[in-house]
């Protein structure tokens, strides 16, 4: 089944994975693009292309409208609904697509784990994060990186430092429920979200956050 996870979440939010499955004349055939958004499909090269349709379809078939909403990329690159006050975020990685859309700013991550992300963990890991968190193990350092993939996707004005501005927080991680905290700190800013995590296969990390204040 092309649709591999649909559920809202207790962030009040929605969420989605797609197994992809089909090949790139079937999500054409289906989703009938408006012309700038097929002005910005002849723009991607090989595989993306193929991820860039589905996690459009995947939105579409969430959104449950029999028309579907033109999506489209602000000034900063940040993906929204023309004429829908829901917030959406995007995310794929080996054959999945996944989408978060809620009435809040919200930013989704999935990724496949791999062992390089030890080489480069503490570019994005904080030293205080990484000495008050019980176990940063491989599985931890994805949860930290797909964590402030999403409140980064959240806030959407990019110029954010992951080490310095987007921060998580060790002592209100519940690692049991999946569920924990982090904020971002830019200069006069502070925005505090909710996050969850979870294993999709064991090897890949599915993260999305909640903006609540």
């Amino acid at each position: 089944m092309p649709l591999f996870l649909h559920k809202n979440t207790v962030l009040n939010a929605e969420v989605g994975v797609w197994s992809i499955e089909e090949d790139e004349d079937f999500f054409l055939d289906n989703l009938h693009l408006h012309e700038v958004e097929m002005n910005q499909l002849n723009r991607i090269k090989g595989f993306r292309r193929l991820e860039w349709l589905a996690v459009r379809y995947l939105l579409h078939k969430m959104s449950g409208r029999s028309i579907r909403a033109l999506c489209l990329k602000d000034d900063y690159g940040k993906p929204y609904l023309v004429n829908s006050s829901y917030h959406i975020s995007m995310s794929h990685t080996k054959n999945r697509a996944a989408i978060i859309a809620g009435p809040c700013p919200v930013g989704i991550d999935i990724q496949t784990k791999v062992s390089k992300i030890e080489r480069i963990a503490r570019k994005f890991i904080s030293d205080k994060e990484w000495s008050t968190f019980p176990e940063m193990s491989i599985e931890s350092m994805h949860i930290f990186w797909g964590a402030k993939e999403c409140l980064y996707k959240a806030y959407g004005r990019k110029n954010l430092d992951f080490k310095a501005n987007i921060l998580i927080s060790p002592d209100q991680f519940d690692k049991s429920a999946g569920r924990f905290k982090g904020q971002i700190l830019f200069k006069q800013l502070v925005q505090k979200y909710d996050l969850m995590f979870e294993w999709v296969h064991d090897d890949m990390c599915l993260v999305y956050a909640a903006q609540t204040e």
